[in-house]
């Protein structure tokens, strides 16, 4: 009797064993990503995860055209479709800023300003198993969490993984970095071809994750079908450790490619230009003084400064700049400051590369 009772019981704690050993398999990388979250400043998380980003199964079902389908592909794959929500997400217009500049040893730095309402930001660092080490920045309430909501605590934590699949800027292990700005109106990019689609936030990350260069992100946008994330039209800063810059808009649903380091919230390309530059907004007047002053040679302090000068303060009713990045392209880094701390640098490293 006493025998078959332990046996009974190592069969019993085996089937344990091996349910416990299957659920790690499925969530442990996630578990993981959740628990690494640590608060970086005021309004400013970092979280690092590891392994599947789930970008290969998204792409493998035709990739998804609007901003709630992806937060229900984002909520389904963190939950490995055992939960389908209906999740609604965020729609406030927002502004921005970037610069991207050479330094006197050579180098290739871009700077980025974040400028929204209000936002809580969580900086990603994603090592997948396929495809490149990258960092990036998003807005948690993108995704309309609710109010006060805070990557603290472990629910909000795991949820905060959404951010594996929305991006507003970021750089990868190669030196690629891109940027998404409002570009100036409420036009709308909407393709229609037998390509994957992808939002405007969401090609980020895919853009990082496949692209070592400008040239090759270019490559993968002409591969998807782009569709426009909050009802308005946007714009890409994009530069590589080549030195490449580039502003890339969108003209009745057409690529347009613009040679600018500068870039803020108004169309560059011939077709649009100035299209959507308010009265009295110098931000991108401002940046392209600081360039031509410097020959567009500056140093990281140099660059910190110009990005700063054109920084958004806090008003009624609308947080200002969110955050500001500092990009290094030749030698992959990136330097953050929340909310226009800019005695508080925090530098973050690549793993690989």
């Amino acid at each position: 009797m006493k025998k078959a009772l332990k046996i009974t019981l190592f069969s019993v704690l085996g089937l344990v064993v091996l349910l416990g050993v299957a659920v790690w398999m499925e969530f442990g990388p996630l578990v993981k990503g959740a628990n690494s979250c640590v608060k970086l400043d005021d309004g400013l998380y970092f979280m690092e995860y590891t392994g599947d980003d789930g970008f290969d199964g998204l792409m493998a079902q035709g990739g998804i055209e609007k901003a709630d389908q992806l937060a229900g592909y984002a909520i389904e794959f963190l939950s490995k479709g055992h939960y389908k929500p209906e999740i609604s997400t965020s729609k406030q217009s927002y502004g921005c800023s970037a610069l991207t500049v050479s330094t006197p040893d050579g180098g290739i730095l871009m700077g980025r300003n974040f400028d929204f309402p209000s936002a809580i930001g969580v900086v990603m660092h994603c090592i997948p198993d396929k495809g490149y080490e990258t960092i990036t920045t998003f807005n948690v309430e993108f995704y309309n969490f609710g109010e006060g909501f805070k990557p603290e605590g472990f629910k909000n934590q795991y949820m905060s993984l959404t951010g594996l699949f929305v991006a507003l800027d970021g750089i990868n292990e190669k030196g690629l970095a891109i940027a998404d700005l409002m570009a100036g109106d409420t036009v709308e990019t909407h393709q229609h071809t037998n390509k994957p689609d992808l939002t405007t936030t969401a090609a980020i990350p895919y853009m990082l994750k496949n692209a070592a260069n400008v040239d090759e992100a270019l490559h993968l946008l002409e591969g998807i079908d782009m569709h426009s994330d909050i009802g308005s039209a946007h714009h890409y800063a994009m530069a590589d450790a080549t030195g490449r810059r580039v502003v890339l808009e969108y003209v009745d649903n057409k690529m347009v490619v613009v040679e600018s380091p500068a870039v803020t919230n108004h169309y560059l390309c011939q077709q649009k230009l100035n299209a959507g530059l308010e009265p009295g907004d110098k931000r991108y007047d401002v940046l392209c003084e600081r360039f031509s002053e410097t020959g567009g040679v500056m140093t990281q302090e140099q660059l910190t400064s110009a990005i700063a000068s054109v920084s958004q303060p806090q008003r009624e009713g609308f947080l200002g700049t969110a955050w500001t990045m500092v990009m290094d392209l030749k030698h992959p880094s990136v330097t953050y400051y929340s909310r226009r701390h800019f005695n508080k640098p925090l530098k973050l490293m690549f793993k690989r590369g």
